[in-house]
This record gives C-alpha cells, structure tokens and sequence, in this order.
C-alpha cells in the first residue's frame, strides 16, 4: 500500500482534498492518506520525512516558507523519499511576474475565510436582531446599541455587523418596557444612542411627512424632550456607555464604539 503524506504548515484541508481528487481517478488504488498539519519547525520537517522513509511511500507539501521547502527537499532525497512540492513553483511563478516578495506566513488563506465568514454571520445575526427582535438572544451580542427612534440604531449595528461584530440594537420607547435579558448583559457591552432634541426633532418631522405619521406625540418636542431624558436616565442607572450621534455620521459613530469596544472590552464578548 502507497501512503501519501499530506504536509502544510496550516491545516492541509486543501492538500488533502487535492490528492483525494487525483486518487479518484485510480479506481480501487491500494493508498492511505495521511495528513500532517501545523509542520512549521526544521524537526517537523525532519520527524515527517523519517517516518515516511519506513514506508512505500510520497510526501505531498504545501508550505510556504521557503527554507522549509529547501529543507524539505533535502531530507526527502537524503532518505530516498518522493517529494512533491505544491506551494513552491505557483510562489516562484507569482514573484517572477509580480515582482514582489511572499509574506511566507503560513494560515493566511484559512485566516481570510474565517474573517469572511463571520461577517457573514455578523451581518445574519444584525438583521436577525434589529429593533428588538429576539431579545431572548441578546446575550449572543457583543454589542448591544439602545436609543429613541432616529438615533441611527441600525444603520450603526449594520456598520459594525460588516465588520464582524455580532451587534442588535433595543429601541426605547416611553410605554413599552425593555427587555430583561438587557439588563443582564455586562454594562459595557451596551451603548445608548444620544442626540439633540432640535436634531431629532427636524428628523421625526420629516419622517412623519413622509410617512403620514401623526406630529403627536412622535415629532412633540416636550415628548422628545422626555424620551432624551429618559434613556439618559436608563444609561446613568445602568452604567451604559453613551454615545453622542448629533453631528456624527454613522461611520464616526460606529468607530468610536470600536474603539471603546477594542482591548479588554472585547474579552467581554458572547459566551457561545
């Protein structure tokens, strides 16, 4: 029996599947796959190719760094075992016609991915969680924004979701207790949504325009004035960080709960 050596200094998933894709096409081969990841020391190098030299037997490799490469090769042929290099000849082919050099650190690819896909996930979880929603599933949130309507609750938690926050936002409304789970979140993790009354009001004006929404009591100025104060209120009692959105864009907003949510706030993030 062949045995076939996958060997990446990442997780060799992608090696794998490749071989595994080749060996269809040797029906009933008499092979073992055998994969070894996180290969990125000399001795690594070195323990691989001994324990394949006691076998009828091929290294397949994708590493990155080039002394390990070299090194790779070397031992391969010191102790007569087939070695293919992967990862070497697409690297050189890209540095002759990019002029450039690679990072060689190896994981980058899996590293991206799982970037790309929490975002998604993030994202998934904004829209799952806005205005209220789900509030029984708000201790999932590494973030949490309240405010009165027209503070930019979401486009704010949108922001922060395409940046792989797993954000939900909580309206406050004067008649309408908030949810439990709120208050049992870590008060560093919610941040309250503040603006100034003449601002809020030229935007609740405009919205109820457009909307055929009565003036009374949304767009009132003394109800306005009362629901300010109230979610200053509940953010002092709670000890929620508050955040003036007044002459901000939903951007500067958002970086600047990055930044207070950055370090050791973000330790505090959910308990999957």
């Amino acid at each position: 029996m062949l045995t076939i050596f996958v060997v990446s200094d990442a997780t060799g998933e992608t090696a794998e599947r490749m071989v595994r894709s080749v060996l269809v096409q040797f029906k009933n081969a008499p092979t073992s796959v055998v994969r070894r990841p996180r290969v990125r020391t000399p001795r690594q190098v070195r323990a691989v190719v001994q324990e394949a030299a006691g076998l009828q037997s091929i290294i397949v490799h994708t590493l990155v760094s080039y002394d390990l490469r070299r090194l790779m090769l070397a031992q391969s042929r010191a102790h007569s075992v087939d070695s293919m290099d992967l990862m070497g000849p697409m690297l050189d082919r890209l540095v002759t016609h990019l002029r450039l050099e690679p990072r060689q650190k190896p994981g980058l690819f899996r590293q991206l991915a799982d970037v790309r896909t929490r975002e998604i996930e993030a994202v998934e979880f904004a829209f799952r969680h806005d205005d209220g929603q789900r509030a029984h599933e708000l201790k999932k949130a590494e973030v949490v924004l309240v405010g009165v309507s027209r503070t930019m609750k979401t486009p704010i938690t949108l922001y922060l979701a395409y940046r792989g926050w797993f954000a939900a936002n909580v309206p406050i409304i004067l008649e309408i207790p908030l949810p439990r789970e709120l208050f049992r979140l870590p008060h560093k993790r919610v941040f309250c949504l503040v603006t100034a009354p003449d601002r809020l009001l030229e935007l609740r004006s405009a919205r109820a325009d457009a909307f055929n929404i009565p003036l009374e009591p949304y767009a009132s100025r003394a109800h306005i004035r009362e629901e300010l104060l109230h979610s200053r209120r509940l953010s002092r009692d709670h000890g929620w960080r508050q955040i003036e959105v007044t002459s901000k864009s939903v951007e500067e907003a958002a970086r600047e709960i990055i930044m207070l949510l950055s370090g050791k706030d973000r330790e505090c993030g959910p308990a999957w």
